[in-house]
């Protein structure tokens, strides 16, 4: 596969490398993404939790769906496990109310998602991305109270979440703008973003067995905790930029400054209109849309499956629903590794690793997708497809998920935050139509909401395909012109 000429306009390869003198290990922007890492971490794990404390949360009993299962696939395991601790309160909520409070999350998520590319590109990501896990986790603490005031206090409470977070990935793509050398991103982006698949894999049986053995409403405590702390490290270690990091050594922030030189922008108005005509943001919307749409879809509604279809019990189905997202974690680990290894060892031209790395981490889901849900109640199998699916999707964190700072390192920030409002969308619909077509919770009616996913996957893929660009457009630098085929 040969390069494509002309397709990149990095001037920068041609500084001469600093790498030997600027080492990864312990150097600032390492540290950097590290912190990074565990706030992405946390706010997965506050995300996800109510999927997994939802099934503990509502009466058995509340709606005929419940028992229909029983016709479909047998039990798992020969007796019925039920959760040692009792004690949390049951409410009796019917299938459309679960997937609207399972989707509330997004109502607020989809508002701060472009405000919150805007301010970092402003003040800066640090504050931003602080409060907006501070205030995550604040709401988080507040959960079983709001579930115990009524569902219309627990969908608000959801939405407040959503608003906190929403500011979260534009401010950390607006701080990866000035801190992440073009060669470096897909390592240093898909180690911090990585958080947040290890969140999922840690927090979904974790949050079983605490329902298990405690209490639901502790699984709302300890990650509401554990975020308010994170808090206080993130404003006590990090910096905005490299020029105003405290410890940064010099050689390793001239390393970061000469190697963005010729990709910022001075221009102190956003370019709104070219930036909004512009076909590569349009590949990198309909991609993240599509690609969102499979992963919220497993996302909040894997759990319930794994109980309603493959009848794993409550500690079971913890553990494995969190097996997919540990492959992912992996994938993007590997991922971010082997591209920044093609582009700048092999000298691929980053859009043809971008294309090549999102057609892998889309068209795989899909076909797998599909097919878990052929496999009827071939326990082994449907768990190994759902966890290839889910792991081939990593490829994607470098492939459209960072080209925002391909096309335009200064605006990143607000790039992601129109992608992601975009993508915000099948979080709000898809669970709620997911929980509407499979009312009788059968293996048919899944078959359903997998090819739905995978369809809107394959389009997402060959769309980006078609129209993505991996050089810095024009109306993204001020008095640089570009050199096209």
């Amino acid at each position: 596969m040969e390069p494509e000429e002309g397709e990149d306009r990095t001037p920068l390869l041609k500084e001469p490398r600093l790498d030997g003198a600027v080492p990864a290990c312990c150097s600032a922007r390492y540290n950097l993404a590290l912190l990074a890492f565990f706030g992405f971490f946390l706010l997965y794990a506050l995300r996800v939790n109510l999927s997994v404390a939802l099934v503990d949360m509502v009466e058995p009993n509340t709606s005929l769906a419940k028992n229909t299962t029983s016709n479909v696939c047998p039990e798992h395991s020969s007796t019925i496990n039920t959760p040692r601790n009792t004690t949390g309160k049951k409410y009796s909520w019917d299938a459309d109310t679960q997937g609207w409070i399972l989707g509330s999350f997004f109502y607020g998520y989809i508002v701060t998602q472009i405000p919150g590319g805007y301010l970092a590109s402003k003040i800066g990501g640090k504050l931003l991305l602080g409060f907006g896990v501070f205030g995550t986790s604040a709401f988080t603490l507040l959960t079983p109270l709001a579930a115990d005031l009524g569902v219309g206090y627990l969908i608000a409470v959801r939405a407040l979440e959503g608003l906190g977070e929403g500011v979260t990935f534009p401010a950390m793509h607006s701080m990866w703008s000035s801190w992440a050398p073009p060669l470096e991103r897909s390592k240093l982006l898909s180690i911090s973003y990585a958080g947040a698949q290890l969140g999922t894999v840690v927090s979904l049986p974790l949050s079983g067995l605490i329902c298990y053995y405690m209490n639901w409403v502790y699984v709302f405590y300890i990650f509401g905790a554990l975020g308010v702390l994170w808090f206080f490290f993130w404003m006590w270690l990090v910096s905005d930029t490299p020029e105003t990091h405290k410890s940064i050594s010099h050689t390793e922030r001239e390393y970061i400054l000469s190697s963005l030189k010729d990709q910022l922008s001075t221009q102190k108005s956003v370019p709104w209109r070219p930036m909004l005509e512009s076909l590569p943001l349009w590949a990198i919307v309909v991609a993240h849309f599509s690609y969102n749409w499979t992963f919220y879809t497993l996302l909040t509604l894997l759990p319930t499956y794994m109980k309603e279809i493959l009848r794993f019990d409550a500690q079971e189905n913890g553990f494995l629903s969190a097996l997919p997202y540990f492959g992912c974690w992996l994938c993007i680990i590997l991922s971010g590794q082997i591209a920044d290894y093609l582009r700048e060892k092999q000298k691929f031209s980053t859009v043809c690793v971008r294309k090549c790395f999102t057609l892998i981490g889309m068209i795989g889901p899909a076909v797998f997708l599909v097919a878990a849900g052929f496999i009827g109640c071939n326990y082994a199998l449907a768990v190994a497809f759902v966890t290839i699916s889910t792991t081939l999707g990593g490829f994607c964190t470098s492939g459209y998920s960072i080209n925002h700072l391909d096309i335009a390192p200064s605006y990143a920030g607000i790039l992601l935050g129109i992608t992601n409002s975009f993508a915000t969308i099948p979080g709000m619909v898809g669970p709620v139509i997911a929980k509407s077509l499979t009312h009788n919770n059968t293996v048919g009616e899944w078959q359903t909401v997998f090819y739905i996913a995978a369809s809107i996957n394959l389009f997402g893929a060959i769309f980006f395909a078609l129209f993505a660009s991996g050089e810095v457009q024009d109306w993204a630098v001020s008095g640089y012109h570009l050199h096209r085929n």
